[in-house]
């Protein structure tokens, strides 16, 4: 028996050498083509050191407030501070799968004190004493299974890569967090110009209103154009509680994403002097694709999978445990710690599973499956990066465009209206034509105000989609 024990360690041995001298194939995440450009309607170029992908996100974004508010929900929003959480369980699981490649020690140890009556069924004869006493110490030197063909270790390895993942998961919960409170703040301060578009235009058509009101008793005017002018300044009057409602719930969307009860925001630059960073280059490279921390999370839980997969693949070898204790044993607790009395084992042990009703196959099964998962899983979040990286740059691109001809067709729209109500008052046109163009305009500044906060959030996009930049 003990000739065959030391031969299967020999062999164990043997076998393990084989395998520490064999070369590893390294591992590598699945090949997905990638586009050579991300900007389809532009030539190849370097891309520009200055451009938002190289940019911190308090650098992309310089209002005061807003950063104050972005500082304030990278510490308090909810989501945050849960990633944080799975951050430390899985460094404590990381540490439970590591703890499984180190011996345990323990110490165990008891005593006995038993008595017994003469007047039991049990007859004692009447030298022997009533009552005996004894104990045993034993301290458990250590049990530990020697991980020959790598298992524990491997498993530490895929615990090691949740871990890592979990914390790039974390950088895509704050780089959303980054973008929806700036989303939201733009939200809020297009809202504000809105308001005071309204308000103004209301204070410009009151004035007409009481000159139109002037010209009709004087029986220059009559109360067709009277109607006509109030017509205006209910609409504009009724515009206001509106953006009034809805600045209030933005407010309180805000509050919600840096972790307050609903209350009031402060404001900082107005929306018109919110400053765009500088352009994007046209040649931007998809290889700024490997900074997104949901790839670089998806590939490191792939990785995991992966070694998952080794590890119930070697469940079909054997198992070595070794087991030694040392300590003392005695009848009476007064000769316990007696030399004579100590005792100690060493025990060696070999495991080959033989037949587990293809328990051992079925989780090889199962791991393989959950890394065919993954592989989807990665290869959809790349393509996936491709797609939100191409949308949001042709739609910085193109926003800017259609700012720029809106800011032109305000500027004429606004002129238009200046010319109709002069040409009223000289009584060279009628005043259904001024009031035609004075709507025209209050439609054109809304939209005006929206674009300017839609070019905006197209660099929020653009920064989010290439994971917070760079830094």
């Amino acid at each position: 028996m003990k000739r065959a024990l030391i031969f299967l360690l020999i062999l164990a041995i043997v076998q393990t050498t084989a395998l520490s001298q064999k070369k590893k194939k390294k591992y590598e995440p699945p090949l997905v083509a990638e586009p050579a450009n991300l900007d389809r309607n532009a030539a190849a170029a370097q891309p520009d050191p200055q451009s938002v992908a190289d940019l911190k996100w308090f650098e992309v974004f310089g209002d005061e407030k807003l950063q104050a508010l972005v500082r304030e929900a990278l510490t308090s929003n909810y989501d945050a501070r849960a990633s944080v959480s799975r951050i430390e369980a899985a460094r404590a699981n990381l540490g439970i799968v590591r703890s499984d490649q180190f011996p345990t020690i323990g110490a165990s140890g008891g005593a006995v004190f038993e008595g017994r009556s003469r007047d039991g069924s049990v007859e004692i004869p009447s030298a022997a004493s009533k009552s005996r006493n004894f104990g045993s110490i034993l301290l458990n030197l250590f049990t530990f299974e020697l991980d020959i063909w790598g298992r524990k270790k491997k498993a530490t390895e895929a615990a090691r890569a949740d871990l890592a993942g979990t914390e790039e998961e974390r950088r895509v919960v704050l780089t959303t967090i980054v973008a929806d409170v700036a989303t939201s703040y733009y939200n809020l301060r297009e809202l504000d110009f809105e308001l005071e578009i309204a308000k103004r235009t209301l204070d410009s058509r009151r004035e007409s209103l009481r000159i139109i009101n002037l010209r009709q008793q004087r029986g220059v005017s009559n109360m067709l154009e009277v109607r006509q002018a109030e017509e205006l300044v209910y609409n504009a009057t009724e515009t206001i509680p509106a953006l009034e409602k809805s600045i209030e719930q933005q407010e309180n969307f805000i509050c919600v994403l840096i972790g307050k009860n609903p209350g009031p925001i402060l404001r900082g630059d107005p929306l018109t002097a919110q400053v765009v960073p500088p352009d994007v280059p046209p040649g931007l490279s998809s290889e700024l694709l490997v900074r997104r921390p949901d790839i670089r999370a998806a590939e490191r839980h792939l990785y995991a999978a992966d070694a998952r997969v080794d590890v119930a693949r070697k469940a079909y070898l054997p198992t070595i445990s070794l087991t030694g204790f040392f300590g003392f044993e005695s009848a009476q607790l007064s000769s316990l710690f007696n030399p004579s009395r100590s005792v100690w084992g060493f025990i060696p042990e070999i495991t080959q599973p033989i037949f587990t009703g293809g328990r051992i196959k079925s989780n090889v099964q199962f791991t393989k499956a959950e890394r065919d998962l993954l592989i989807v899983n990665y290869e959809k979040t790349i393509q996936t990066a491709f797609r939100e990286v191409a949308d949001s740059l042709i739609e910085y691109k193109k926003v800017k465009e259609v700012r720029s001809q809106r800011e032109l067709l305000a500027e004429t729209l606004r002129d238009r209206s200046r010319l109709s109500y002069l040409r009223y008052r000289e009584g060279v046109a009628n005043l259904l034509e001024a009031l035609d163009a004075d709507r025209e305009l209050f439609d054109a500044e809304l939209s005006l105000a929206q674009v300017r906060r839609d070019e905006l959030l197209s660099v929020v996009k653009v920064y989010k989609s290439l994971g917070g930049g760079w830094q």
